[in-house]
């Protein structure tokens, strides 16, 4: 599997196919965010968060080229929208900060504007994309060309990465308590309940805006 993709590192290949897998289709923007995280990883000195140990604030969007991107800094740092510990900031960036919230430690690692700006922006796999092709439709010689590329690019070439410096995150505790909905008879949990003419209902069948 992936036999055009040069991944030397054992690790960083069994993780690039489970993040392929996972992602959906071959593009540069996924390995440069899974090299990210990776980066971010080790510089924190963590391993993947099994639950909440890590924190990951994404400050990329929807709706912009290479937004994949974090799609592969999920699958280094084990941070996912599932386990609630993966925020979107949506400042149109190529940039994170994670977040080691059981030693209380950061570090943020961005994408270098240069690389952004005249590498990836002028490749040839943008170019097709650029025109409207979708990216499981690009030809597989120039993805494979793409991702080879971002692969083999020196950290200190692709990446600006901070010092790891303090945080504390204020402690948020989940819920176990559901009740149904008066409305649709679904399951909420408690703190997405609202409370109209007496009984409870899920925010949808409630009306209220959130």
């Amino acid at each position: 599997m992936n036999s055009e993709i040069k991944i030397t590192d054992p690790e960083l290949k069994e993780m690039f196919e489970h993040a392929l897998y996972f992602h959906g289709h071959l593009c540069p923007a996924m390995p440069i965010g899974l090299r990210a995280g990776n980066l971010a990883r080790k510089k924190l000195g963590v391993a993947r968060s099994q639950d909440k140990e890590l924190m990951l604030l994404s400050e990329t969007s929807s709706g912009h080229a290479m937004a994949c991107f974090l799609d592969g800094v999920m699958v280094a740092t084990g941070c996912t929208y599932g386990k609630g510990n993966c925020k979107k900031l949506n400042y149109g960036k190529l940039a994170f900060t994670l977040i080691d919230k059981i030693n209380n430690k950061q570090v943020r690692v961005s994408v270098k504007a240069d690389f952004i700006i005249n590498a990836l922006q002028n490749s040839p796999f943008i170019a097709e994309r650029k025109k409207g092709t979708p990216p499981q439709e690009v030809d597989r010689e120039l993805a494979v060309a793409a991702v080879n590329k971002v692969l083999s690019i020196p950290d200190e070439d692709l990446f600006i990465i901070s010092d790891v410096t303090e945080c504390q995150l204020k402690k948020v505790s989940g819920t176990f308590e559901a009740h149904l909905c008066k409305g649709c008879g679904e399951a909420v949990y408690a703190k997405w309940l609202r409370i109209k003419n007496g009984e409870l209902y899920c925010i949808t069948c409630s009306g209220y805006d959130d």
